[in-house]
């Protein structure tokens, strides 16, 4: 490298940055040790902002457009440089270039479900998602709030800031709206302005604006749903009396239909599809009792059903009930002289002098003799 290069080097004369990233929203222009050169041409292109900083303080800030660098454009580092009557010799600054394009499809989305309560469904667990969009709007509040003196700050390392921001509030602000949860899939522009409003103020706390807040789609958990969607089909349903000669129709007519089955097919088709649809009335629709005369509304209490012991090889075994008894008598098990005792009677007495026994062995034979 000959003299003239190496002096050349020690100066730079033309400040720009050439974006040709699609995530970078702060990039430092790399001086290292050189220096600026007093009248350098500086490139402010469209959706930059260049910020100049002299010993870590803001100075000048350049939207976009071409420049050529003297002591008339750059007041505040004239001022901080103490440059009073002007100085044309070269200096040294930090140049940082913001982007201040807008940064779309950002995604957001709740992790966990959020616990909200509703109006018809009491406490209910929601899950949400959908994307933002934000730009830099003020490029020197941004510098210090955010991005620092890094050399290069990409959109990924504040997403994860902004997504719990617009979950955080945004969720929250779902929560005040007291929109109920099956009328929030028809609101989502209405909800998305309202946590588009509530986030706002905090992007702009950064630096940013919000541009764009979109709701995707806001769920209820999985068995939530389903219980929905029977509730759901039942309301389509209606009429259970329609829908059962709806179905019997339907049957009718595939029975008629099948060359098997023939008039054969499709009588049993009516007849099932009638029995079908009595069933069902019968099953949803409330069944009236008369009452009987003197006011009584409650049938009276069903009798009580016997009950016997029964002395097997001098043991007392039981209590039977009368089907019991039936079958120990078919088995041989009971017989017309066994000792038997219900409530009521003085002492033991054989099955046979009983008038609810005595029934039992019309049906059992007689020993072989």
């Amino acid at each position: 490298m000959g003299l003239f290069d190496t002096l050349k080097n020690e100066f730079i004369d033309i400040i720009e940055w050439t974006d040709d990233a699609t995530d970078i929203i702060l990039w430092k222009f790399p001086r290292y040790q050189n220096e600026i050169k007093m009248n350098a041409k500086l490139t402010v292109r469209e959706s930059q902002v260049a910020i100049f900083l002299n010993e870590g303080v803001i100075a000048d800030v350049f939207p976009a457009g071409m420049y050529t660098l003297n002591t008339q454009n750059m007041p505040i580092l004239a001022t901080l440089k103490g440059w009073k009557y002007g100085f044309d010799s070269p200096f040294k600054a930090d140049v940082f270039f913001i982007n201040t394009k807008q940064f779309t499809n950002q995604k957001w989305g709740t992790k966990n479900p959020i616990m909200l309560r509703d109006a018809e469904f009491g406490p209910v667990r929601l899950r949400a998602f959908g994307s933002f969009a934000f730009r830099v709007n003020d490029a020197g509040k941004f510098l210090k709030e955010v991005a620092g003196t890094n050399g290069e700050f990409t959109v990924d390392a504040i997403n994860e800031q902004l997504r719990n921001l617009a979950v955080t509030r945004g969720m929250d602000a779902v929560a005040e709206s007291k929109i109920p949860v099956l009328d929030l899939a028809s609101n989502y522009d209405e909800v998305s302005a309202i946590i588009g409003d509530k986030i706002k103020p905090e992007f702009n706390e950064l630096g940013l604006d919000l541009t764009k807040f979109l709701i995707e789609n806001i769920s209820l958990p999985p068995e939530v749903e389903a219980a929905l969607d029977k509730r759901s089909s039942m309301g389509i349903i209606g009429n259970l009396g329609a829908y059962s000669q709806f179905q019997a129709a339907n049957a009718m007519e595939a029975a008629a239909n099948n060359p098997n089955g023939g008039l054969m097919g499709a009588g049993l088709a009516a007849g099932m599809g009638v029995g079908m649809m009595n069933q069902m009335g019968n099953v949803f629709q409330p069944q009236s009792v008369t009452p009987p005369a003197g006011g009584m509304t409650q049938p009276p209490p069903l009798p009580a059903s016997s009950v016997y012991f029964v002395a097997v090889n001098g043991a007392q075994t039981g209590p039977f009930t009368l089907p019991q008894l039936q079958t120990m008598a078919q088995s041989g098990k009971l017989n017309r002289s066994s000792l038997v005792w219900t409530q009521g009677m003085n002492g033991w007495l054989a099955a046979e002098t009983q008038t609810e026994l005595a029934g039992l062995f019309a049906s059992v034979p007689p020993p072989i003799a």
